[in-house]
């Protein structure tokens, strides 16, 4: 819960945010109800980022959003919801800017469903997420560093981090939802540069 806000108390004193990734106009894809643009203040160099959300449009599509349209594009914890993953990428990449930065979050299938599917925390959750493993517990686990590799004409990939902060590995043993504290970042970071 209110997963942006937590990334952006650490993104905050990380000065790639500032200089390189939070550049400009940029786009929130998934936003609400914790979209980005109310940290732009802090972000000296962000100009804007329109939230985008279910009452915009399909953010699969992103229909009507021309092409190379923003300098960045955020999303934190939206592509796990749709229906085909590397359609929503492309038009992610799609409506960004040669140069630009897309820095997605999504949440680490071990971390967050614990070897549950159906998602026991989500039940609108069509995807899981790991950095890379030779096999997943999950019927639909994508790979990212597959995901990446199949879009690497495009982009260049920045960064790929699994975040664990104040993750607390006892809890796992009672599955809780450690999202749902206010201190608990448990995610994959992924930064992209459209070429």
């Amino acid at each position: 819960m209110w997963e942006q806000s937590k990334a952006a108390k650490r993104r905050v004193a990380i000065p790639a945010f500032q200089s390189r990734y939070f550049v400009g106009n940029g786009i929130d894809v998934g936003g609400k109800p914790d979209p980005l643009g109310q940290y732009a203040d802090f972000f000296g160099r962000m100009l804007s980022a329109r939230t985008w959300d279910l009452g915009d449009g399909d953010a699969q599509y992103m229909a009507g959003v021309s092409d190379g349209a923003y300098d960045f594009l955020h999303s934190s914890h939206c592509l796990e919801h749709m229906v085909d993953v590397r359609v929503a990428l492309a038009n992610w990449i799609r409506i960004v800017k040669p140069g630009g930065f897309l820095v997605i979050t999504v949440p680490d299938e071990d971390l967050y469903e614990q070897g549950n599917w159906p998602s026991r925390f989500n039940s609108d959750h069509k995807w899981t997420f790991t950095i890379m493993k030779d096999q997943s517990w999950s019927p639909r686990s994508i790979n990212v560093l597959d995901l990446l590799r199949e879009v690497s004409g495009v982009v260049t990939v920045e960064k790929v981090e699994l975040l664990r902060d104040f993750y607390r590995d006892a809890w796992r043993v009672e599955q809780i939802d450690q999202t749902m504290t206010p201190v608990a970042e448990c995610a994959i970071e992924i930064i992209l540069q459209k070429k």
